[in-house]
């Protein structure tokens, strides 16, 4: 959709060598009065550069003002001259200079436009002329919601058209074994359904629009978890558009208060600020180690009846909910009586270590029947977590070491995977790693990640044993021809330099998701595992992407973790369920009475853990301890062919993709992802 605002001029994109003009790349329209550029315009995956990174305050007569909005400085070069701006500063850029992103990097000209083309309503003029500067800015913040929602409304419309196409020329396409690859494709994730009893042992995927309805037939959307009459909320999260999740979920506005932990930065942060509800407090915690991020996804919802956990993979932004492969998990947990306080287990404790390390100032709200309440970590131990069905796995940002050595991240799943015992079909069972951002890996660093994840004894102690782990990537060909086209790119933030190391071509794995409805809505869920066939060890949901980062790094002959960001995953393992109801926040029925180790009847089943796709799923007689994980991926994985090659985003794609785009190009309407 085209922007109705005056065009001013262009910023060119340059060669770093020779600053010639990168006939290839798009030229970035410059409109009149306020312009903000950061990653996603640029098409860079320098992470120097901010989401928001400058502003350009363009005049009718071609003028702008430059401002560097990011932390990090930009230079204005003109000739011989270069002039370095802070965050802050500002400066007059004329047509011809050229605006280095960073110091020495990203090079673009700024180019005024030529002739009668700035042409615009002399009444408009009038109108801005005479308001003040919040209004402007109210006013084009107005418009730019305009022009989204119109856009999204026309992606969603060709995303139906694609999808509709895809099936009709699946169906169009003749093989003898066509019946029955609809039957199992159909039925493996429209035949997954969970009893109400034992969704907490599994999770669910997250609805994509423009997936024909058997395969959304079991997925969740955000209004179907935050829902009900709570009293307060505490939402953790990466990204975050106020505007849209307002707008998603009505609920969130007769919250009385919303504590809201995130890790934007720059005008996002700005925005966020100006458009969130007065009862609502912002918390970015502390990043004592550079480069490290707040990217844990997280809700924790307190009722008059419970807390509901939730933990899942999505940004709080409209096309992770929308157009992604996502997952959710969810438990809810009441109250402990006065007499169990002190009482708790595994699970919470690790709960509170993770929220203790947010530092998030302390707050007091007046709960119905407790009265005056202080907000801290230590008031989650309030909740009985005696029948959690997961494990934690947490990352917080620091070194390290002693006892806290094996509290965080690898060295957490690690510790934990070493106190189970697994079936013998699971020695030296391959491992599968599945995530949307891939940092700057070696070969010892992939070996102390496969140690960790291939922990764990037989019933005789004997060591599973490592095993060989594969990597499910999005191939180019899978980005270009996803409900989003090279658009979802953006949210597989990788650059070449990190995804074309030799020493990764043996991991390669294609994102195959046929079963699930969702080869064409490209992942952004994150999931570890162990697998023997359909049979899986054990699974990890997390928001953990395969970095150093994120998982921390082993360092001083192994006596320190060194992790630079905050990540939450819940890790589903072989365990007892015992024969109660399962509680719920918001559906009346009797209060659940699970205590450790205790059973109504004395009766506790021990799970097996298996896929969708496991050969006795369809049956409706399923023995209650098996577990069915909605995977959305193939298992076992298939390895890249000699033709297939892994996304980069920096990388140049000149064959178009399902909307006639090639990359890179200025996307408008998706935000990006580390």
């Amino acid at each position: 959709m085209a922007d109705s605002r005056v065009k001013i001029g262009f910023l060119v994109a340059l060669n770093d060598g020779d600053l010639m003009e990168v006939e290839s790349a798009p030229k970035l329209p410059i409109f009149e009065g306020g312009n903000v550029l950061g990653r996603s315009e640029f098409c860079v995956s320098d992470k120097r550069v901010s989401r928001k990174h400058v502003s350009l305050d363009a005049m009718e007569d071609g003028a702008a003002t430059v401002t560097a909005e990011g932390s990090n400085p930009i230079v204005i070069r003109s000739r011989d001259q270069r002039k370095k701006l802070c965050s802050g500063e500002s400066s007059r850029v004329e047509d011809g200079e050229v605006v280095e992103l960073i110091p020495g990097h990203h090079y673009f000209k700024y180019v005024k436009l030529a002739g009668d083309g700035k042409k615009s309503s002399l009444g408009t003029r009038k109108r801005s002329s005479t308001k003040g500067r919040a209004a402007e800015e109210d006013e084009e913040l107005i418009k730019k919601k305009r022009q989204v929602a119109d856009d999204e409304a026309f992606a969603r419309k060709l995303q139906d058209e694609f999808i509709i196409s895809s099936h009709t020329q699946e169906s169009a396409l003749p093989s003898e074994n066509s019946n029955h690859h609809q039957s199992t494709v159909e039925k493996a994730i429209s035949c997954f359904s969970v009893s109400k009893d034992k969704l907490p042992f599994t999770f669910r995927l997250m609805q994509v629009k423009g997936l024909p309805a058997w395969a959304n037939s079991s997925s969740v959307t955000i209004s179907d978890v935050i829902q009900g009459d709570i009293l307060f909320a505490v939402l953790s999260n990466y990204m975050v558009d106020v505007d849209w999740l307002i707008s998603a979920c009505p609920v969130l506005g007769r919250i009385p208060h919303v504590l809201l932990i995130h890790g934007e930065s720059d005008n996002t942060l700005s925005h966020l600020q100006k458009s969130k509800f007065a009862n609502w407090i912002l918390h970015n915690p502390p990043l004592p180690i550079s480069y490290g991020t707040h990217h844990s996804k997280a809700m924790f919802l307190v009722y008059a009846r419970g807390l509901r956990v939730i933990i899942h993979t999505a940004n709080l932004i409209y096309v992770d909910w929308n157009n992604k492969s996502q997952g959710l998990w969810m438990q809810d947990f009441p109250w402990k009586d006065q007499k169990d306080l002190s009482r708790g287990c595994g699970f919470e404790n690790d709960l509170i270590d993770y929220l203790s390390a947010l530092k998030w100032p302390e707050f007091s709200i007046n709960l119905p029947t407790m009265g005056d309440s202080k907000i801290n970590p230590f008031f989650f131990k309030k909740f009985d977590y005696s029948s959690a069905a997961v494990r934690i796995i947490a990352s917080v940002p620091g070194y390290h070491k002693g006892p806290n050595l094996k509290k965080w991240g690898h060295m957490k799943l690690r510790t934990v995977l070493q106190e189970c015992v697994f079936d013998k079909k699971f020695q030296n069972a391959p491992l599968v790693y599945q995530f949307s951002s891939l940092g700057s890996l070696d070969e010892k660093w992939m070996e102390e990640l496969a140690a960790s994840m291939s922990s764990g004894f037989l019933e005789d102690k004997t060591p599973l044993g490592l095993g060989k782990a594969l990597i499910i990537w999005p191939t180019v060909e899978d980005v270009r021809c996803s409900l989003e086209g090279y658009a979802a790119g953006n949210a597989i933030p990788s650059p070449q330099k990190n995804v074309e190391k030799i020493f990764l071509k043996k991991y390669w794995a294609r994102w195959k998701a046929t079963h699930s409805g969702r080869c064409h809505a490209m992942p952004h869920i994150k999931t570890f595992g162990r697998y023997n066939g359909q049979d899986l060890a054990w699974f990890l949901l997390t928001s953990s992407n395969l970095s150093k980062a994120a998982w921390g790094s082993l360092q001083k002959n192994n006596s320190q973790l060194m992790i630079r960001s905050y990540e939450l995953g819940v890790l589903f393992l072989p365990s007892s369920i015992r024969d109660k109801p399962v509680f719920s926040c918001t559906e009346s029925g009797s209060r659940s009475e699970n205590k450790c180790g205790s059973s109504s009847n004395g009766q506790d089943h021990r799970t097996k853990l298996v896929t969708q796709c496991w050969r006795g799923n369809n049956s409706q007689d399923l023995p209650s301890e098996v577990i069915s994980l909605p995977v959305p991926y193939e298992l076992p994985p298939q390895p890249y062919s000699s033709e297939d090659v892994p996304w980069s985003w920096d990388k140049q794609y000149n064959k178009a993709d399902v909307y006639g785009q090639r990359w890179p190009r200025h996307v408008q309407l998706y935000m990006q992802d580390s």
